[in-house]
Parts: C-alpha cells; structure tokens; sequence
C-alpha cells in the first residue's frame, strides 16, 4: 500500500500543482469565467484516465496464461521507461513549470474556450494516464488489487489537500526537496517493476533462466510472514529471484540514482560584448 500511495502522492501532486498554477492565473489575471473549462477539461483528463486503467486490467484478464503475462511484462517495461523519464523531467523543469503553464494558457485565452480545455485536458492527462500505467503494472505483483488501490487514492487525496493548502497559501513545502525524495523512492519502486516485467517475460517464455535462481532465502524472508510481504509489496524483494531478474534490477537502479543524485549544471548566460567592454 505504501509503494502506491507514494505513486498516487507524487503523480497526483504533480497534477494538483498544474492545476493550481492554472487556477490562480486565472484569478488573478480577473478571467474567473474561464474556470468552468479548466475544470472540464481536468475532469476529461480524469475519466480518460481511468477508463485508461480500466482498459488495461479488462485487457489482461480477457487473455490466456501466456499472453497475459507477456501483456503485463509489456506494460511494466512502459511504466518504468514513462516514470524514469517522468522523475528526470520534473527534477529538470519544476522550477520554470509555473512561468511554462501561464505562457500556454495566456495563449489558449487568446485562441477560445475549447483551447482553455484543450490545455487543462493535456496538462493533467499526462499525469493521468502515468499514473494508470504506473499503477497497473504495479499492481500484477500482489495477489490483490485491493491495498494498492486504497493506497494509490489516498495518495492522490492527500495530493489534493496539499496541492489546495499550497494554493491558498495555509502549508508551505519546500517542492525541490519533495521531488528529490519521492523522485528517489520512485526510482526504486520503477527497479521492482522492472524486476517484475523480467520475471514476466520469464514466464511467457520469451527469456531464459526462470528456474535459475541468484540466491534462495526462503528460510529468512517467508513469502507468507508480514515482513516478507512488506519488502515483496514495497520494494519488490522475492525469496527466490531469478539471476536475470536481479541484473536487471541492479542495471536499472544503480545507474539510474547516480544519475539522479548527480549535480545539475547551472546554465551559464553569456556576457554581451557591450556590456564586458
């Protein structure tokens, strides 16, 4: 519950901050009437969404053993690319998102209405459907999709509260370290989803070594124990991975947190001739 909780959180936020920005721009710059679009367009975004998540566990359970598990492997292997680059993306542009999304929407003013929910639509949506795939392929690792689902909406409730504190100024939150850390956990939920879309794969046949095992813990780390169903449900560690499946998380997660962790350049401006002289 607590790994999707922490996907509802951040996605959810993600979309709760444009929404805010949108919001507040609109009340400020006096053009209240134009609310009503924002807010159609955030709920299409919503429903296509979860019609979107809908659509993806119909698809799965309408397939045979072997189609379903190349299904969900597929999907896993999406959500990892959607998140990684979704974390790299928000650590590099969160501080020109608000100045990014007020350009827009001074432009779909311009244009008409329907590109007001034009815009609110794209700009939530992205989110949305992260969050459904993110979710979805998350969600195949447990025996019940019950925990991740309470855990992903009150994730996303949570946002909600905190996005709506931020905007009327009740709570203040310092967002570059919020991303850090989620984006940091995140990137450890994505290694286990990766994991899991390798074991996948394994089952549908389509890669070797199923039965090869790295190491067999199974007397420490019960699969039945609360402890083992924590670490199973939090960070995807199984008893008995296979030698691919631990590879594959290890490629993925120690490259992937030093490049997170490593220091962003500053963007240097160059001096004018005019003004050096």
């Amino acid at each position: 519950m607590f790994a999707s909780y922490l996907i509802g959180l951040r996605e959810g936020l993600e979309a709760t901050l444009v929404v805010s920005v949108l919001v507040a721009f609109l009340v400020k710059s006096d053009r209240k009437d134009k609310l009503p679009q924002v807010w159609a367009g955030v709920g299409v975004a919503v429903a296509l969404s979860i019609g979107f998540g809908a659509l993806l566990t119909f698809t799965a359970a309408r397939l045979e053993y072997t189609s379903q598990e190349l299904f969900e492997a597929i999907a896993s292997l999406l959500a990892v690319v959607f998140v990684t680059w979704m974390i790299f993306w928000m650590r590099r542009a969160a501080r020109a998102l608000s100045g990014e999304l007020r350009g827009k929407l001074s432009e779909a003013l311009e244009v008409g209405s329907f590109a007001v929910v034009v815009m609110a639509f794209l700009a939530v949506a992205r989110e949305g459907l992260e969050t459904a795939l993110l979710f979805f392929a998350y969600a195949q690792n447990v025996t019940t999709t019950m925990d991740p689902l309470i855990g992903v909406t009150l994730g996303v409730v949570t946002a909600v509260l905190v996005g709506w504190g931020i905007y009327r100024s009740a709570i203040r939150i310092n967002l570059t370290k919020f991303f850090t850390w989620t984006g940091l956990l995140l990137i450890v939920v994505a290694a286990g989803i990766l994991k899991y879309g390798v074991h996948d794969l394994q089952e549908a046949g389509v890669l070797p070594g199923l039965s090869t095992y790295a190491f067999d813990i199974s007397a420490a780390l019960p699969p039945d124990s609360w402890y083992g169903a924590l670490l199973a449900g939090m960070l995807n560690i199984t008893p008995q991975p296979s030698v691919l499946e631990v590879a594959a998380w290890a490629a993925y997660l120690i490259p992937t947190l030093i490049l997170f962790l490593r220091p962003q350049r500053a963007k240097t401006t160059p001096t004018p001739a005019s003004s050096a002289a």
